[in-house]
């Protein structure tokens, strides 16, 4: 038998699967995996088994069990902190995604979008009169979620790189250290919020959450200051990676890019393709509570499963020629979002705000290009959210 791949690992290419993980998709729908710490794992790479295995409840994200894998030494470190949303099972899980589901649906979004283009035009007029040539992730793909999700929630923006820099260093450390202050320091800015909040409220949903909620004795501050976290830090980073990416990818995919511009209305469908050919999310976790049996072999209790859903979205027998970007393919069942009681929350926000900010961003500069070599670009390693440390532009 051959060796176990190495879960998880940088990409070669931003926007493909790592090419170590050839023997994964091989080896669909199942195959073992080998994480840092030497520990044996499954990893869930066939569609049909993905989509089943997410929405069975014997499948537990309850970091605070001791067998919850980990991809990296930080991430084990702190795995069993508090987390809201993700790291909950139903009952709790479900009766916190009810407080915040009536402010995430379409109608809340379209209501939305035109705030978002308010400040996507802000925005780009400051890139052209700073031009030509910008850092597109600082200037732009950063920037535009943040200010949104400030909106949303009623967190002051100007604490912005407060709170940039404590996600980006709870994300991806480099240390265990970085991690735990940076889940101190949002732990305490928030706290300290929401009871700024509790004497003079405002009107976002942290508000919200606060009259209808928290004053109700329905929920306290440390699960108030969860759902918080979660929702500033995923809010911005996710989003923030796909605009980059995706802006990215499209660049270096110019027949493409020329459909795009010559029908704007096709953005809806290049966003649910560039959600599945990107999958910036690459690797979901799991632990089973009790014993699966799912395609010929037995999941046992207390085992761990991985989810890379950049091998999952390119399963040839639902996605024909998945390697290729191509928005006019029938299948749009993608898990870039997950799926089940977990998946994404803000999916219909997200999507808003990569079709107002990659349509604008395309129809505002035409000339858009990568200002260096696109093979020199860094980007962000595999044991986080995938997407582009920087992107230098020029028009």
């Amino acid at each position: 038998m051959p060796d176990a791949v190495a879960f998880p690992q940088d990409r070669t290419c931003p926007y493909h699967p790592p090419t170590a993980y050839g023997p994964l998709r091989e080896g669909r729908p199942l195959s073992r995996v080998t994480l840092f710490d030497g520990r044996s794992v499954w990893a869930v790479t066939g569609h049909a088994e993905a989509r089943a295995l997410l929405a069975d409840g014997r499948l537990s994200t309850n970091r605070e069990n001791d067998a919850f894998p980990a991809t990296s030494r930080r991430l084990k470190g702190i795995r069993f902190r508090r987390t809201a949303l993700l790291g909950v099972d139903d009952p709790e899980h479900n009766a916190q995604r009810r407080m915040l589901i009536p402010s995430f649906t379409l109608k809340r979004t379209a209501a939305l979008r035109p705030a978002i283009r308010q400040i996507v035009d802000r925005l780009l007029d400051a890139m052209e009169a700073a031009g030509p040539g910008a850092e597109l992730v600082g200037a732009f793909a950063l920037p535009l979620p943040s200010m949104v999700i400030c909106d949303l929630l009623g967190v002051p923006y100007e604490d912005h790189e407060f709170f940039e820099e404590q996600s980006r260093r709870l994300l991806r450390g480099p240390e265990l250290a970085d991690v735990e202050k940076a889940r101190e320091a949002l732990d305490a800015y928030l706290e300290g919020l929401i009871g700024r909040k509790r004497s003079a409220p405002g009107d976002g949903l942290l508000d919200e959450l606060i009259a209808t909620r928290l004053e109700t004795g329905e929920t306290d501050v440390p699960e108030l200051v969860a759902l918080a976290l979660i929702l500033l830090v995923a809010g911005h980073e996710t989003t923030a990676n796909m605009i980059s990416l995706g802006a990215f990818t499209l660049l270096r995919h110019p027949e493409r890019l020329a459909e795009l511009r010559a029908d704007p209305k096709l953005m809806p469908e290049v966003v649910e393709e560039l959600m599945r050919f990107l999958s910036i999310a690459d690797g979901l976790l799991r632990v089973a509570a009790r014993d699966i049996e799912i395609a010929g072999v037995t999941i046992r209790k207390d085992e761990g499963v991985v989810f890379p859903t950049s091998v999952i979205n390119r399963d040839e027998a639902v996605f024909e020629e998945p390697d290729a970007l191509d928005w006019n393919r029938p299948n749009r069942h993608h898990l870039a979002f997950g799926f089940g009681i977990h998946q994404c929350l803000g999916q219909n926000l997200a999507r808003a705000e990569m079709e107002i900010a990659l349509g604008a961003l395309f129809e505002r500069f035409p000339g858009l290009r990568p200002a260096v070599d696109p093979d020199r670009i860094p980007f962000k390693p595999g044991d986080t959210l995938q997407g582009m440390l920087e992107l230098p532009v020029t028009w």
